[in-house]
């Protein structure tokens, strides 16, 4: 009887022990991504990215009302003075005017996410990147972190993120989350920069908190983090919330991040890179890049002051586009909504053009990647990608229609070709191989028959 008992309680404990190793195993095998920049840097770029090539951010806020200068018009106005902004504010504003009080005319009165959803799907963009706070701390959602500036509390009183995301559902277009991490003027952050970032308070009271919320909250399908730049990671404890982010959080297995995680990351660690904004390699990369531009050449925010020349004309926008997909990088195109919450006639007008040039185009485009030439050899407004899942298909994107109705590509000489066709046509199209490369004989085709009104993709099929 005794021997029975002994062997039943040596069983009991074997099995835990059992139980034990499985909890140790499996613990172990979650916590994949260590907090240090070698293991975070392993983790591949989620294929949806790559595959979506066009993104659109959004880029909204408080700075939407006074809508001079930039997104940093309260830097601009009391962290680093610029004399148009100061004398602005004292010509039309009244001596004791803040910032703040900019917040209660941030209402949204006329924010219709389900009218952006359809500008949103209709210009081609296969994800969002959107404002959750920037850098004057106003969030655009709900936060428990902070009290009285934030959307919920001062101004539409409502939660504009929640609000779009739940417009875009079913739509296609994946979510993602813009995160500024500096505030100029947060107390926290100051003091941490008087103690010459020896303390930790901001970060671990204020920005992990706040980053936590918005992927439990959200679970974006990205997050655009940015303004790191003026401390290094290890203050921002940036490895330590990535390899939380990417072992634990609800968005582990499919989340995309960015390089902007403290002045010693760009175009170095972290996710997708960014290096700067607006960033042109001018060749292809060892890793995954993004040109993210603005259609105001001169401001991410909405201008009042903006004049017709400094946006993008679809032309210039297209030949960025065809660009950046050529060396292999997305392509993140901003625009700035009134603080009433629309978007301005320019850029809807140029997001419309945008996506009825990839209804015809958009196979050259989406889910293709570099080519053995990212510009041809003799015409330098000619550009090529190649398909990702046909490896005898590539295509040369022409910025111009031949004046003479034919080119000849020099990166294609003596490459054998079996058939070249002009997407979005049916119209025959005649090549051949001549000394200098192929020549392709464009057809005669009116204005009404053109597949398109600007830059033409021809698609070209190797032996």
């Amino acid at each position: 009887m005794g021997l029975y008992k002994m062997s039943k309680s040596a069983l009991k404990i074997s099995f835990l022990l059992c139980l034990l190793c499985i909890f140790v195993v499996t613990l172990t095998e979650s916590q994949k991504y260590k907090p240090t920049w070698e293991s975070i840097d392993s983790r591949p770029i989620p294929e949806w990215y790559d595959d979506a090539k066009i993104g659109m951010f959004i880029t909204w806020g408080v700075y939407s009302v006074p809508s001079m200068s930039s997104e940093w018009f309260w830097w601009f106005w009391k962290g680093q003075p610029q004399s148009y902004i100061v004398d602005f504010m004292k010509k039309y504003y009244p001596p004791k005017w803040t910032y703040a009080d900019f917040a209660k005319d941030f209402r949204a009165e006329f924010y219709n996410p389900k009218k952006w959803r359809d500008i949103i799907v209709s210009s081609g963009a296969k994800y969002i990147v959107f404002t959750s706070k920037h850098s004057d701390g106003y969030s655009l959602y709900p936060t428990n972190v902070t009290y009285q500036w934030n959307s919920r509390d001062v101004g539409a009183k409502r939660d504009l993120i929640g609000d779009l995301q739940v417009a875009l559902k079913g739509s296609g277009v994946r979510f993602g989350l813009y995160h500024a991490m500096i505030e100029w003027f947060n107390p926290i952050w100051l003091a941490d920069q008087r103690n010459n970032l020896t303390t930790q308070h901001y970060v671990k009271d204020y920005i992990f908190p706040q980053l936590r919320e918005i992927i439990n909250t959200y679970k974006p399908d990205m997050l655009w983090n940015d303004a790191g730049w003026l401390a290094p990671s290890w203050y921002w404890n940036a490895t330590v919330f990535l390899a939380w982010l990417y072992n634990e959080s609800p968005v582990k297995d499919y989340i995309l991040t960015n390089d902007r995680w403290g002045s010693d990351c760009f175009c170095k660690h972290g996710g997708v890179w960014t290096c700067s904004d607006r960033f042109h390699p001018g060749h292809v990369m060892p890793h995954k890049w993004v040109n993210a531009m603005t259609i105001d050449k001169g401001s991410w925010g909405y201008r009042r002051n903006a004049d017709l020349r400094d946006f993008y004309t679809i032309e210039e926008l297209l030949k960025e586009v065809i660009y950046t997909i050529s060396f292999g990088g997305n392509i993140l195109i901003n625009v700035g909504p009134t603080s009433w919450g629309t978007l301005a006639p320019i850029y809807e007008e140029r997001f419309g053009q945008l996506g009825s040039w990839l209804k015809v185009n958009g196979e050259a485009i989406y889910k293709t990647t570099p080519w053995s030439y990212q510009n041809d050899t003799l015409s330098n407004r000619v550009w090529y990608t190649a398909s990702k899942k046909d490896k005898s298909t590539i295509y040369s994107l022409l910025l111009d229609w031949p004046v003479d109705n034919e080119v000849t590509l020099g990166a294609l000489k003596d490459i054998p070709v079996s058939n070249v066709t002009l997407l979005g046509s049916e119209a025959v199209m005649k090549f051949s191989q001549e000394s200098a490369g192929l020549r392709v004989v464009f057809p005669y085709l009116n204005i009404r028959q053109m597949p398109c009104l600007w830059a033409w993709s021809l698609k070209i099929s190797l032996q």
